[in-house]
């Protein structure tokens, strides 16, 4: 990959809604957990990923392998069951197969940049039909586990599997999944505050992710439209 000054490569948009999440995500560390780094260090990674894949930079999903095993950790150590299986289970996993798929599907030769994809209406159904499958049968394991808060633990894993189904497929709507996810998971992490204000913290990470996502399916959309027209 060609190397590149960040001051370039990112728009000062881009810089400042970065360096906003990483501030957010640190303050709320310090005001209500300052105790578990692993959580910080999680989140910073995972803000990182988000503005790297929000350009189609392979690199972002790389992060994003990095993420989800210590993402899969914390929601252990909370019993969210659910949170952990799809991480180890189904978000690393994919995410590497992202990787792959990525870096084998450049723009233009440059490999800081991935060509945009649309699925078809066929795929599409296929996708739900898939998703549907994925989400009754986790509902099950899940359960079997004691997974907490189950019912609201099964709607992450759908809106997972949809975001990192089309992560692979390189589909803008990647992002509108991950927003989506991000929405299960700030009320998936406020239940966990009734018994650990800690967690706060955890919210918080995801209300950034929630607006790096958001931002990522708008710039999906512009390179798709630039691609389209070049």
């Amino acid at each position: 990959m060609k190397s590149f000054k960040i001051t370039n490569y990112f728009t000062k948009a881009e810089i400042i809604l970065y360096l906003s999440s990483l501030t957010l995500i640190t303050l709320a560390f310090l005001i209500f957990d300052r105790s578990n780094y692993l959580s910080l260090l999680a989140s910073l990674v995972g803000a990182t990923s988000l503005i790297f894949c929000s350009k189609g930079n392979p690199i972002g999903e790389g992060l994003i392998i990095v993420f989800s095993l210590l993402y899969a950790y914390i929601s252990y150590s909370y019993a969210y069951y659910g949170e952990m299986i799809t991480y180890l289970g189904m978000s690393a996993p994919m995410a590497v197969f992202a990787l792959v798929s990525w870096l084998k599907n450049p723009y233009d030769g440059k490999k800081s940049e991935v060509r945009v994809n649309k699925i078809s209406k066929k795929e599409g159904f296929f996708l739900i039909l898939l998703t549907a499958l994925v989400t009754l049968v986790f509902y099950f394991v899940l359960d079997f586990l004691g997974t907490s808060n189950l019912l609201i633990s099964t709607v992450s894993v759908t809106t997972s599997f949809f975001a990192v189904y089309l992560t692979a497929r390189r589909s803008a709507y990647y992002a509108l999944a991950y927003a989506f996810n991000d929405l299960v998971l700030i009320i998936l992490w406020i239940m966990a505050t009734v018994d650990n204000v800690s967690y706060v913290s955890v919210i918080v990470c995801f209300v950034a992710f929630l607006l790096n996502d958001l931002y990522g399916f708008y710039n999906w959309k512009r390179m798709e439209r630039r691609q389209n027209s070049e």
